[in-house]
C-alpha cells in the first residue's frame, strides 16, 4: 500500500522548487496552500512572499488554484488579492476540494502538483486524488493549536519515512 503521507518532492520554501523542471515533465498547473505554505498561519492578506511566488509560478507557465480548507472567506479574498481563483472549505485530506480545484482551472492528474505545508491534509488530499505532491516546511512556527497538536505525529512519519 502506498503511503499517502510520503510527498513525491520536498523542499524547504515554495522558493526553492524547480518549477522551470517541473514545466519540463509536463507539469500545468498548481494547487496552492495558503497557510504557512505561502504566508504565515491565518495572514488576513498576502505577504510580499505570497505574491512574489504566484508571480513566479506564473511567469514559468503554471496556472494556479488556492485550495484551503478555511471555512470562512478569508481565503477568497486572499485569492482575490492574488488575483487567482480558490476553492474554500476544501474538504483537505478528502479529494472533492482537490477535483473541484482541478475542474475550475481545466487542470488534468497528469498534469497538476499540489504544495502544501501539511502532510495529513495537503500531501494526503494531493496522493489520494492522483496528483504530484510537494511538501514543504512551515513558513513560519507561529500556528493554530489544532495544526501544532499535528506536527509530532508529521515529524514521526517524516524520520521513519526518511524525507
Amino acid at each position: 500500500m502506498k503511503n499517502i503521507f510520503r510527498p513525491a518532492m520536498c523542499a524547504k520554501k515554495v522558493s526553492e522548487i524547480d518549477f522551470p523542471s517541473l514545466y519540463g515533465k509536463g507539469y500545468r498547473y498548481a494547487l496552492l496552500d495558503f497557510d504557512n505554505t505561502l504566508a504565515p498561519d491565518h495572514c488576513t492578506e498576502p505577504v510580499d512572499y505570497s505574491y512574489e511566488m504566484v508571480e513566479k509560478m506564473q511567469k514559468e507557465g503554471f496556472s494556479l488554484c488556492l485550495v484551503s480548507n478555511a471555512k470562512s472567506e478569508r481565503s477568497k479574498k486572499i485569492a482575490e488579492m492574488l488575483n487567482i481563483p480558490c476553492v474554500s472549505y476544501a474538504n483537505k485530506p478528502g479529494t472533492s476540494g482537490v477535483f473541484k480545484a482541478m475542474d475550475l482551472i481545466g487542470a488534468g492528474k497528469e498534469n497538476t502538483i499540489m504544495i502544501g505545508d501539511q502532510l495529513f491534509t495537503d500531501i494526503a488530499a494531493a496522493n489520494k486524488a492522483g496528483i504530484y505532491s510537494i511538501f514543504v516546511e512551515r513558513y513560519a512556527k507561529k500556528e493554530v493549536f489544532y495544526v501544532v497538536l499535528k506536527r509530532f505525529p508529521e515529524w514521526i512519519i517524516r524520520k521513519v519515512c526518511r524525507f
